[in-house]
């Protein structure tokens, strides 16, 4: 991103004091000032911290700076997701995030309205996004851990989007072997849906994880109190 150097030279910050507060190379920086440069959101969440600013105000001045349309009120906000879209299809969201250690405090406050309003929040920059609730979380535990790409390891970040139970329940074939995180009735947790029976009403849930210690077990959707499908990690 370009504007992290005009951002770096106007504060007469050099690139290997960055790289030295960011925890990557001089080199690292040099491509990171690049424009259009594919920065790990979480070096991006270090860079913004660094300037003062946030990941969303960093790539609205990359924009604008650019001389590049930018639609101010493209924007969308809802239970504690801010959704703002930028050019080229990204938009950037930041969502309330649910820490392990408030996972008891959160699930206790669940239905009520102030459960988001508690909870930090997070950034993380998306390819394509659309007009939803947004949600992170903390993982817990190594039963989607199976050492591939496709791993959620324990402390893993992960930006999920809401889905409807109702569309859970009718159109079950997009979200099979895909991510969720399931809000139960006393605790959270991720695991992949493998399987949806409309005559049971029950979801398998699937881990990753070979060991002999995990098991897929098949639980009712009426017992699941929110779906969440992972889009995003963040490790």
């Amino acid at each position: 991103m370009q504007i992290i150097k005009r951002l770096r030279r106007k504060k007469r910050i050099r690139q290997q004091d960055l790289a030295m507060a960011i925890g990557v190379s001089l080199r690292t920086i040099q491509l990171y000032e690049k424009k259009d440069a594919n920065i790990p959101i979480k070096n991006l969440t270090k860079i913004a911290d660094y300037f003062g600013t946030s990941i969303a105000e960093l790539y609205i001045e990359e924009v604008n700076e650019a001389r590049e349309p930018y639609l101010t009120g493209d924007v969308f906000s809802a239970k504690g997701t801010f959704l703002k879209f930028l050019p080229g299809g990204k938009a950037v969201v930041r969502a309330p995030l649910v820490l392990i250690e408030k996972q008891k405090a959160f699930l206790e406050k669940f239905d009520l309205n102030s459960a988001l309003d508690e909870l930090p929040k997070i950034e993380f920059l998306l390819n394509t996004a659309v007009r939803s609730h947004y949600m992170a979380f903390e993982i817990s535990g190594n039963s989607m851990d199976d050492g591939t790409i496709q791993s959620i390891p324990a402390g893993a970040l992960v930006l999920t989007r809401e889905v409807e139970r109702t569309e859970m329940e009718t159109v079950p074939k997009k979200f099979l072997s895909q991510p969720f995180v399931l809000i139960g009735k006393e605790r959270i947790f991720c695991k992949s849906v493998t399987a949806i029976s409309k005559d049971t009403a029950t979801i398998l849930c699937h881990n990753l994880n070979p060991s002999p210690e995990y098991h897929d077990f098949e639980i009712p959707i009426s017992e699941i109190r929110g779906f969440y499908q992972v889009v995003k990690k963040q490790i």
